[in-house]
């Protein structure tokens, strides 16, 4: 019996789905398969629970559409994901995009292996409001012309971390504003029975809130050529900084004294664990640190942050960021450009700046999304509330003199720096004659660092 014959002699319910089923196949197999989403990957410097968010940050935009699927990988901190980039490119290996630390910008501007961000992202159709950026944040990071060749990602700066319970039991309900007001403090809390009432971190990795903050907000330059900015030839001049030279003088005096104590994490505890601990009732460091003293300090401790003081008599000028930005790397296809694209175009959405936020201690990087943390009431209550001190320190006095500092060996010179302040506080070196010495070191550090450069600018 033929085939035609079985058919028609189905009964009619079975013949219909048989129909059914067969157009269902017919069509599947005439329609052209469901296209692959475009991966693209992104390389980033972070470990631990920050990793785990910028993971979670990836799943998210996965899901938020269907076109591209972006692959996350941590490369453990700035440095090992630099030297891991920079391998990488060598080798045509390369991701798409790469974070990297304020202080490489110059590096990377110079490398000859980025595409520039915000033309890559005008080019593929999205239209970002480039002045909505924090001006400090986008000052660091823009060129000459004003072009951001990368995208401001975890943005930070730092800020006086201050104990409200122990500052109740010497009449004060008030952070500090000046230095000078900040030994009075500290005075008051060694006579009240706290041994511990700064915490001060003066290793290389504690340079950017022990130096580069304070001069920013004195409105003095780290650097010649406007800190980098205008020359491959540019000196350091911090140690002729009057008032910087003061301000490590008297935290020499005031660590002999015992109202500033040395921590470090090497040593056994950081400040910012001291901090959190209770054992230390002021720190200056990053506003990051915010979410891991709200988890880790006593449920019953009152703490808050405040803008770092300034020597009376100053005018106060904004602070400078610290953190990192996304980079775009050349040798990829056009539509892994796309998708690297989308993402950024998506990253710089308000609510990821409340996603960010609130799973790290970072800040938003624009005005819009400052202002979405705002509405949603961010900032009114624990464990958020004082995180505003940073929005505060970077954009409410007078607007830094300089942009950032672009020095090509600025970790380097943080090492040096570091190495000063050991010598100093050791009792080895005076300060003056240690810090002379760093800026010599340093002055050495960037000559060299510049020489394959020669003849070339920043753009």
């Amino acid at each position: 019996m033929s085939k035609l014959n079985n058919y028609i002699r189905m009964p009619l319910g079975r013949r219909g789905l048989a129909a059914v089923a067969a157009g269902v196949v017919s069509l599947a197999m005439a329609l052209p398969a469901a296209a692959e989403p475009t991966k693209f990957e992104f390389w980033y410097g972070v470990t631990g629970p920050l990793s785990d968010t910028v993971q979670q940050m990836c799943t998210n935009f996965n899901k938020s559409q269907s076109d591209f699927q972006i692959v996350c990988v941590s490369h453990g901190d700035y440095a090992q994901n630099f030297q891991d980039l920079i391998a990488a490119y060598r080798a045509n290996k390369q991701p798409t995009l790469g974070q990297e630390n304020e202080i490489t910008t110059g590096t990377m501007l110079l490398s000859g292996a980025v595409v520039p961000a915000q033309k890559m992202i005008t080019d593929a159709g999205y239209k970002i409001d480039w002045n909505n950026y924090l001006p400090a944040v986008r000052a660091y990071y823009q060129t000459s012309k004003g072009e951001l060749y990368s995208m401001p990602f975890n943005s930070s700066t730092a800020v006086l971390y201050w104990n409200q319970d122990a500052f109740a039991k010497i009449g004060k309900d008030k952070a500090p504003a000046t230095w000078e007001e900040a030994h009075d403090d500290a005075v008051a809390l060694k006579k009240a029975g706290y041994d511990c009432p700064i915490a001060l971190d003066i290793s290389s990795d504690a340079v950017w809130q022990d130096m580069e903050q304070f001069l920013f907000a004195h409105g003095e330059p780290v650097a010649t050529k406007d800190n980098g900015y205008n020359g491959l030839d540019a000196q350091v001049v911090f140690n002729k900084s009057a008032k910087f030279v003061k301000f490590i003088s008297d935290l020499k005096a005031w660590t002999d004294e015992g109202t500033v104590v040395l921590k470090n994490a090497k040593a056994g505890e950081s400040t910012t664990a001291a901090f959190a601990a209770g054992h230390c009732q002021m720190e200056f460091e990053s506003v990051a640190s915010h979410s891991g003293i709200g988890k880790t300090a006593a449920p019953d401790m009152h703490w808050s942050t405040a803008v770092l003081p300034i020597y009376a008599g100053t005018e106060r000028h904004n602070a400078v960021v610290g953190g990192a930005s996304i980079w775009v790397l050349k040798g990829k296809s056009e539509a892994e450009y796309k998708g690297a694209a989308a993402f950024l175009n998506w990253l710089s959405q308000p609510e990821q700046a409340l996603f960010w936020s609130t799973n790290t201690g970072y800040i938003p990087v624009t005005k819009t999304g400052y202002d979405y943390l705002v509405k949603s009431g961010f900032y009114d209550k624990a464990p958020y509330k004082g995180r505003e001190a940073a929005i505060h320190a970077l954009n409410d006095s007078k607007p830094a003199q300089y942009g950032g500092i672009r020095l090509l060996s600025m970790p380097q010179i943080r090492v040096e720096v570091g190495n000063a302040f050991a010598a100093i506080f050791s009792g080895k070196t005076p300060v003056q004659q240690a810090l002379d010495e760093a800026a010599q070191r340093s002055n050495d550090d960037l000559a060299k660092a510049a020489a394959p450069y020669k003849g070339q600018a920043f753009p």
